[in-house]
């Protein structure tokens, strides 16, 4: 999967105001993106962990770096990405 790139647009009046606490709108939005990657990674974890203890018949070993955890998470038939639970929260 190549590297996403994400644009946002803000208007002038919005510049004005962003400019009253920020130096560098780029830097700010970077440190954003990057602070609510490492809790969704957290969060993950922190889920897939239990449900990976839980489940009597998972009996592999549970990766120590995020790149293997990952693959072992979205490789499971019962992963579902955000999209899927919303539309099967929808179907219930």
């Amino acid at each position: 999967m190549a590297n996403l790139v994400i644009t946002a647009t803000v208007g002038e009046t919005d510049q004005k105001i962003l400019k009253n606490d920020f130096l560098d709108f780029d830097e700010w939005v970077q440190s954003a993106v990057t602070a609510q990657m490492h809790k969704s990674w957290k969060r993950m974890q922190r889920t897939w962990t239990d449900k990976l203890m839980d489940d009597d018949t998972f009996t592999g070993s549970i990766p120590g770096n995020k790149e293997d955890f990952v693959a072992l998470v979205l490789a499971r038939s019962d992963y579902k990405d955000r999209a899927a639970r919303d539309a099967a929260a929808v179907i219930e």
